[in-house]
């Protein structure tokens, strides 16, 4: 009897295992979904994405001159 469980016990035992990594796996992707969502409602304010542009990518409007200080101290 023993024999005809043992395997069956063995693919319960993997089956619950992988379980519960895409348990994990699940709840990180709904954490990065909620970030990202909360980027798209960021991005959808103009004032927001200016200051994006300018910080992440350099841009000016005309006339506009960017200063970056740079800590030089350790």
């Amino acid at each position: 009897m023993c024999i005809n469980i043992f395997p069956d016990w063995l693919k319960i035992m993997s089956n619950k295992n992988q379980i519960a990594l895409l348990q994990d796996h699940y709840e990180e992707l709904l954490n990065t979904e909620k970030s990202l969502k909360a980027e798209v409602e960021k991005l959808k304010n103009p004032e927001y994405v200016e200051r994006y542009a300018k910080e992440k990518f350099l841009y000016t409007k005309p006339n506009e001159i960017i200063i970056r200080k740079t800590d030089t101290q350790k």
